[in-house]
């Protein structure tokens, strides 16, 4: 009788451990997931926030994105950002429109940043990076100019058309590779002046004259990206203006430009966040992504 006494609460504890209660919650794990805001807004161009979306997840899987701006349901404030791994800011019609809005949460931006957040701006964002009407983002004596107004520039008007760039590649099969007068979208786009002395890593120059394309500067904890002309840019930009880019309209140094900045911001950081970023990298590092 003991005996079958004690195999039945054998039993019965097996099955306890087996099939937990029915209104138990299952076990949460924690999301790994890249948290990235993108404005949107009347100071961005139509179509670009989302051009900057399928570039982002065409650099890297499973990232959430949010668009932010004053007739999006989500603000930009430091609240909002608290929960966000980068801020990206797409290119617009007029920059001092654009800074009137975003001065009033200009301070939001820069603390996130140097708390360790990431800027990553395009054309109009590369201005609002500068340290005139902007975020004043960029390293110290770094200025932000416009390219059409540079000595030997390849373009001299404001409107919608193609820029040749060489572009040094950072990651993928192309690592460690420049590509010269490759053709980019570009509509009076910014250009970086640096001092001599200037900490920040130069990732392409504009091809006629050599001047600064895009950058990569760390400012605080966080890290800064900027291009001035558009690598985001799909075939829909084309067709719109009715313009051609002689290379064919390809995604791969609009990638380069987003791998380089969440590569950089991967490295010696013990967030558990990145775990996976760091993951990626290793495996574009490879050539295997």
């Amino acid at each position: 009788m003991l005996l079958v006494l004690a195999f039945a609460l054998a039993l019965l504890a097996q099955s306890a451990v087996a099939m937990p209660c029915l209104n138990q919650d299952p076990p949460k794990t924690q999301d790994e997931s890249l948290n990235a805001m993108i404005y949107r807004g009347a100071n961005g161009c139509e179509g670009c926030s989302e051009s900057i979306q399928a570039l982002l997840q065409a650099a890297y899987p499973e990232i959430n994105v949010t668009f932010a701006g004053p007739d999006e349901e989500v603000k930009i404030n430091a609240e909002t950002l608290r929960d966000m791994d980068m801020y990206l800011q797409p290119g617009g019609p007029d920059l001092d429109e654009a800074w009137g809005e975003a001065k009033e949460y200009a301070d939001d931006v820069r603390d996130f940043v140097a708390r360790g957040g990431w800027y990553i701006g395009f054309c109009l964002g590369a201005y609002l990076a500068g340290p005139k009407n902007g975020f004043n983002l960029l390293s110290e004596g770094d200025k932000v100019v416009r390219e059409i107004k540079r000595p030997r520039t390849q373009v001299r008007g404001t409107q919608d058309i193609v820029i040749q760039v060489d572009w040094s590649f950072t990651s993928g099969a192309k690592q460690g590779t420049t590509e010269s007068d490759r053709w980019l979208y570009f509509q009076d786009g910014a250009a970086f002046v640096l001092p001599d002395n200037s900490q920040t890593t130069v990732l392409a120059r504009y091809s006629h004259n050599g001047d600064v394309a895009s950058t990569l500067n760390a400012f605080g904890k966080g890290w800064v990206a900027n291009v001035g002309p558009h690598p985001e840019a799909d075939q829909s930009w084309y067709d719109l203006v009715d313009v051609e880019n002689p290379d064919g309209v390809r995604n791969d140094i609009g990638v380069d430009f987003v791998r380089a900045a969440f590569s950089a911001a991967s490295n010696g950081t013990d967030d558990p966040r990145m775990s996976k970023l760091t993951a990626l990298r290793d495996l574009i590092t490879a050539g295997n992504l």
